[in-house]
């Protein structure tokens, strides 16, 4: 016997996985001998059963039923288990339905950072959001050092309908054009990508030419201080 006698897996999205908990059990006077446990159906599977092997009688043995929708759809299938047992051949029907998965987006798809001097930063505003599903984001990848990501904690599930703000940072770190990509990794139908540019500048050399005109003031030298502010501190 199979308890549960059947299996209804629910709703999952293309590309992701449910699991259900399943046993087979000897519920007669003598051992069984089971030679074959296979899944059929697009999307199905089974784990935890390594066949043959002989279950006695009274034991159980638990397993896996595993559903992948390969499709948005209804589906259907069944775990077939061969004995030796009165009922050699028991099947256990599958159902589960397939969803289409979510779209990511990222907006905006471009952004110019312009003229930053090289060692300092320049920041701007980004969000990402979810439609037709749910989308769970696992990975965030810069093609370019110069360039930064911070305002997010991976993985993190955007329900559809919703956005999360993120932030990209420019840091130049040599004077010329920077370009990069950004490419977010998850479970939606499409590859969220931001174009990314900038330009590091050098920073501006700055001099000072200080001069006076000594009128025999007896003065024997100068001590010339720069201060850290306007106005000072200094003396």
């Amino acid at each position: 016997t199979s308890n549960p006698a059947s299996l209804a897996f629910g709703s999952a999205q293309v590309g992701s996985s449910l699991t259900l908990a399943n046993s087979l059990t000897n519920a007669g006077g003598s051992s069984v001998t089971i030679s074959q446990a296979t899944a059929t159906g697009a999307g199905f599977s089974i784990s935890g059963l390594r066949v043959p092997f002989v279950l006695r009688s009274g034991a159980s043995v638990p397993f896996s039923a595993v559903f992948r929708p390969q499709s948005a759809g209804s589906a259907s299938g069944g775990i077939t288990v061969v004995s030796n047992a009165s009922n050699p051949t028991l099947t256990v029907s599958l159902t589960g339905t397939g969803t289409a998965p979510g779209t990511l987006t990222i907006a905006p798809t471009a952004l110019s950072f312009g003229n930053t001097t090289v060692g300092t930063s320049v920041s701007q505003s980004s969000s990402l959001s979810a439609s037709g599903a749910s989308v769970t984001v696992s990975s965030a990848s810069l093609s370019s050092a110069e360039f930064s990501l911070t305002g997010i904690s991976l993985p993190v599930t955007i329900a559809a309908g919703q956005s999360v703000p993120v932030t990209m940072t420019f840091t130049p770190q040599a004077s010329g054009s920077a370009s990069g990509v950004l490419t977010v990794g998850s479970n939606a139908s499409n590859t969220a990508t931001q174009s990314l540019n900038g330009v590091g500048v050098a920073a501006t050399q700055h001099s000072v030419s200080l001069s006076w005109t000594d009128t025999n003031s007896g003065i024997a030298g100068y001590n010339v201080y720069r201060g850290n502010s306007a106005g000072g501190p200094f003396t």
